[in-house]
């Protein structure tokens, strides 16, 4: 009797051991997905989503940095170009401006070189420079407003895809079961999260480098006042 109770017992962990490697290695390959794996599971839609991604940071570094270039401001450039206009020393001003290469002083150049003319000549000379800077250094950064709002209508296509797979799958097996749904569920719910992430990032970035823009085109204008307000002094 006690050695048919050890066969049993025996007999039972033989059979466990192969359910126990079984459940140990899935539960292995559950813990071991990855991001890469993540992606591929979320269909070709991924494909556009992590192109839309690339642009948005390479247009973030690229404008950043013209901006930054662009958001200096050398110290007491309109009162030196003040001293060399009352002076008299009207070449002397523009080499200021040149050697600062800035928009506020390639505005104030171009003031310069239109002293002798009608202050509203001077200012319409001037707004014509500054909305051609605004314009250089504002380039492209409306494309980040436009990832923005089509990045998460790629996840919303990829839910509707998703969706579609599984019930192709379903009306394959004709039974609703997990593998059945769980290939469209992956595409499904990866390719939305991917699409927000990437709109959510595109529309931060958008009004980081937007409200640069307005920073430096609020500055150019009082620039451009107070030089005109500088013609209107009594030489010195």
């Amino acid at each position: 009797m006690l050695g048919i109770i050890l066969q049993a017992v025996v007999g039972a962990d033989s059979l466990a051991t192969p359910v126990a490697e079984a459940a140990a290695e899935a539960q292995t390959k559950v813990d071991t997905l990855n991001l890469w794996q993540m992606v591929q599971q979320g269909g070709f839609l991924m494909i556009p989503i992590g192109l839309l991604s690339l642009i948005t940071i390479f247009l973030f570094v690229e404008r950043y940095i013209v901006l930054k270039r662009a958001g200096k401001n050398p110290e007491n450039l309109l009162n030196n170009v003040r001293d060399q206009i009352h002076g008299g020393n009207i070449n002397s001003a523009l080499m200021l401006c040149k050697s600062s290469n800035t928009p506020d002083a390639r505005m104030l150049e171009k003031g310069i070189s239109r002293i002798g003319l009608k202050v509203d000549e001077i200012e319409k000379a001037m707004e014509g420079v500054g909305k051609k800077e605004l314009s250089r250094i504002e380039k492209n950064v409306g494309i980040l407003a436009v990832i923005a709002g089509i990045s998460p209508m790629f996840g919303f296509v990829g839910t509707i895809t998703g969706v579609i797979k599984i019930f192709y799958n379903i009306s394959l097996q004709d039974n609703i079961s997990i593998g059945a749904i769980s290939g469209g569920l992956y595409e499904k719910m990866i390719t939305s999260a991917a699409g927000l992430v990437v709109g959510i990032l595109a529309f931060v970035l958008y009004h980081v480098l937007n409200y640069q823009v307005d920073r430096i085109a609020k500055r150019m204008e009082a620039t451009g006042l107070d030089f005109i307000d500088m013609l209107h002094e009594p030489s010195k």
